[in-house]
């Protein structure tokens, strides 16, 4: 096949594939979520059978194990979460008004003394950034609820999802086996190579990025709950899960915990330092210990690229596409790599094919008219 039909036929092949998601793109979280799973336990599972488990057994135990914990956390956790989430919700305009109002009266005048502006000019600008900033996040609230509904319910995904993780769980090694015998036999090393970059890649990224969202995500949750925070389980949950994208957990966390630091404990300063001293000691713990040792630099994406990917993949395939944003920048990313590096050893970039047309006598020759 020559290079011009490989490439027809891998743009062929991409095309379908996003399509396929476009068009299911809302029946296919259960099967996402369910790989998901299955991607993340099969190295627990490949421990188990080298203790001498079978892999059905391994299988059923680690499942077992993920649900019972699931369970327990929607026991547990998820009430406390959606009464502080609905308590949020219907407060958050008064909180709105409480922090402006305090800000206008209290810090107002002092800010405008300081900047050399106004006073009114002062609040219709901070009337106005509040109002846009309440706007977006009613509009995010609404898509995320409307996104939710429209993919499938709740129950369908958590009845589904552990079907499709056992049986891919219980495959998996079969599955690579097959599609590994698909592969180009010319192009078999390569794509193998590459194969071994991805998994690299995802594996590092996503296993360990998760591991640092839920003990970021529990850290911040204690920590503000036992500072008293109003709705500090929440925050703290919310701002851990979020960290996956660089500075922006930490940041939405730190703004939303402040603004209602200040309304619940002004004037009481040391609280509300207590309160910034949450995220600060989150943010060294975060950079000086977690990633270097959860994640270190497995995917080699920069911070706007992750951003760039979970936005584009959001905004074409919805939910499913952010939850398959990253591992699918990963994989672009390697890819990218490769291709760069053929780039630089090819012709194209090193002008040797140029070089070859010219003869020996040409080079003696030009050498000694730069001479």
């Amino acid at each position: 096949m020559t290079l011009r039909r490989q490439i027809q036929f891998w743009l062929i092949s991409l095309f379908a594939f996003c399509a396929f998601l476009y068009v299911f793109s809302g029946v296919l979280l259960p099967f996402v979520a369910g790989a998901a799973v299955a991607y993340l336990l099969d190295p627990v599972c490949d421990r188990l059978e080298k203790l001498g488990m079978g892999r059905l057994w391994a299988t059923f135990t680690i499942l077992l194990a993920f649900v019972f914990l699931l369970i327990l956390f929607f026991i547990l956790l998820l009430p406390v979460l959606g009464n502080q989430l609905a308590s949020f919700l219907e407060r958050f305009p008064e909180l709105v008004r409480q922090l402006q109002g305090l800000v206008n009266d209290q810090m107002g005048q002092r800010l405008a003394e300081a900047a050399g502006i106004n006073l009114a000019d002062l609040q219709a600008s901070m009337a106005e950034m509040v109002g846009q900033g309440a706007a977006f996040v009613g509009k995010l609230a609404q898509s995320v609820w409307s996104g939710g509904q429209a993919l499938l319910s709740i129950l369908s995904l958590f009845v589904i999802t552990p079907v499709v993780a056992f049986y891919l769980l219980l495959d998996w090694d079969h599955m690579i086996a097959k599609i590994d015998g698909w592969l180009p036999r010319d192009h078999l090393e390569e794509i193998r190579g590459l194969a071994r970059e991805m998994d690299g890649a995802v594996a590092g990224f996503v296993r360990g990025q998760l591991s640092v969202c839920l003990l970021l995500g529990a850290f911040y949750a204690i920590a503000l709950a036992v500072a008293g925070l109003n709705f500090g389980l929440l925050i703290g949950m919310g701002a851990g899960l979020v960290s996956f994208i660089p500075f922006v957990g930490a940041g939405l966390g730190f703004i939303v915990s402040m603004g209602v630091g200040v309304v619940q404990f002004w004037p009481e300063w040391p609280m509300i330092l207590v309160i910034g001293a949450v995220f600060a000691v989150g943010q060294f713990l975060e950079g000086n210990i977690l990633q270097p040792k959860l994640v270190g630099n497995s995917t080699g994406l920069h911070p706007v690229t992750l951003m760039f990917a979970l936005f584009a993949f959001g905004y074409l395939f919805g939910f499913v596409g952010m939850l398959i944003a990253v591992p699918a920048a990963a994989m672009i990313g390697v890819l990218a790599r490769f291709a760069l590096k053929q780039y630089l050893a090819s012709p194209v970039y090193t002008g040797s094919r140029r070089l070859s047309k010219i003869g020996p006598e040409d080079t003696a020759s030009q050498e000694g008219a730069n001479e």
